[in-house]
């Protein structure tokens, strides 16, 4: 008798959840990450930052050591890569997905006070993969992630809508210069998603979204954001996202 057993995947949505993931394109599981689990992370990742001298993959301008974000800890990290696998993050992957997922992407936002969002747009048009199976995981670091310290704004649908052209962002005041912004689209209709600490949102990678400047005086809004894809998808436009990490 083989004494090695495998711990069947966690079930943690709903299915009112998945049919509302299908309609509106995202879906805001609560609480799915401990606290202690987030402090500990948190405090992982400063470390590394504070180090001398700081890691060459999470280096960065010496001003800015707290400010720019990290960019795709799992590659590097054992913390980063454990946090990635998260079981209830596997497990609602694999509902919405219809099998398992694996990882492509990663990325630690700081967001201190008085930085800027991310204009409107579609995470496909930066990340193309086919078949189109994307799903981001993103996990709010903070204690309170809300419109005052720059919370994720969605266009509920939209993900129904196809890849959309992507432009010169508008606004410089309220959005980061280097990215793309969605054409088109009705951002009127744009809705926020205010979450708490350990909260997670499931999204589209059609699914339109933003986030605006962080307006408090003394609050960051710091999150970790996993980008998956199903783990039969054979096609990533993007050299250096092409390997797959698994969730097991």
């Amino acid at each position: 008798m083989n004494p090695m057993t495998t711990a069947p995947l966690l079930q943690p949505l709903a299915d009112e959840q998945i049919r509302f993931f299908r309609e509106q394109g995202y879906i805001l599981l609560k609480k799915g990450m401990s606290p202690d689990l987030i402090d500990a992370f948190n405090g992982h990742i400063y470390d590394i930052r504070s180090q001398e001298p700081v890691p060459e993959w999470a280096g960065c301008d010496p001003n800015k050591k707290f400010a720019l974000r990290l960019f795709n800890p799992h590659k590097h990290d054992s913390f980063s890569r454990q946090v990635m696998k998260l079981p209830v993050v596997r497990g609602a992957l694999a509902q919405l997905m219809g099998r398992e997922a694996v990882c492509v992407q990663s990325m630690y936002f700081y967001k201190e006070p008085g930085s800027p969002g991310q204009a409107s747009h579609q995470d496909y048009y930066y990340i193309k993969n086919d078949p189109m199976t994307m799903i981001a995981a993103w996990t709010a670091m903070e204690d309170r992630v809300d419109e005052e310290n720059g919370c994720l704004w969605v266009i509920p649908g939209t993900h129904k809508l196809g890849l959309l052209p992507h432009g010169a962002v508008k606004n410089l005041e309220e959005h980061e210069s280097w990215t793309e912004e969605t054409e088109g689209a009705d951002t009127s209709r744009q809705i926020p998603v205010p979450m708490e600490k350990g909260d997670i949102l499931f999204f589209s990678e059609l699914l339109i979204h933003s986030s605006n400047k962080n307006r408090s005086k003394d609050r960051w809004r710091r999150s970790y954001v996993c980008h998956y894809i199903r783990e039969d998808s054979s096609v990533l436009h993007r050299e250096d996202l092409r390997q797959k990490y698994p969730l097991y």
